[in-house]
Order: C-alpha cells, then sequence, then structure tokens
C-alpha cells in the first residue's frame, strides 16, 4: 500500500463534483466555529447573515441541500453541519431561505 495525496486519489475531485467541501481537521473546525459561531446565532435574517460574513471574508451559498461557508475566493470551506448550524436550525429560526438556483440545480445563492 502506497499513500497518496487526495488530489491522487480523487477526494478532492468527488467533493468539487458534489459541491461539498472536503473534511476538514478538528482544530481548523474548532477556530472557525468560535469566530463564526456567534455570527450565525446573532443573525435575525439571511441578509444580515451573509452582510456580516461578507465583512468577515466569508459567504454562503447552498449546495446539495446543505448551507455551505465559502472563503473570499468563493471556495467552499465547510458545511453549517460542521460549525453546529444546519440549515434547517437556522430555517426554523430566519425562515425559509430565498434561494436563486444555479443552472445545474445542485447549488445555489441567497437571492
Amino acid at each position: 500500500m502506497r499513500h497518496q495525496t487526495n488530489t491522487q486519489a480523487g477526494w478532492e475531485t468527488a467533493s468539487d463534483q458534489l459541491g461539498l467541501p472536503a473534511p476538514k481537521d478538528c482544530e481548523t473546525l474548532s477556530l472557525l466555529r468560535s469566530f463564526l459561531n456567534p455570527v450565525f446565532e446573532q443573525a435575525e435574517t439571511w441578509q444580515a447573515l451573509r452582510q456580516v460574513l461578507a465583512s468577515k471574508g466569508y459567504g454562503i451559498a447552498f449546495s446539495e441541500g446543505h448551507l455551505v461557508l465559502l472563503d473570499g475566493s468563493g471556495r467552499a470551506v465547510c458545511t453549517g453541519s460542521t460549525l453546529g448550524v444546519p440549515l434547517r436550525s437556522l430555517s426554523e429560526r430566519l425562515g425559509r431561505p430565498s434561494v436563486r438556483a444555479s443552472v445545474d440545480g445542485h447549488t445555489g445563492v441567497l437571492h
């Protein structure tokens, strides 16, 4: 058995095709949670959430029924569930998001 990088193994390609981010290590997730969870918890509307995240260099999108956190260049960082704020709980609190679907029908952005 020999070691292969994620790219050689095809894992990054698979996650890109699904539109979902590759898993992160626990330290990175811990830092993201401590930095961003207050933003998610204090947001009163989807637009307010988007604005505050943008001011911190992040964005949100939707893929395969998941909320996806994006970095400043638009690359998927992690899902809301991974941060402890799944789409379902946000939707219950903020209301159903108005999502503009992409042509592929699997991804979308807040309208």
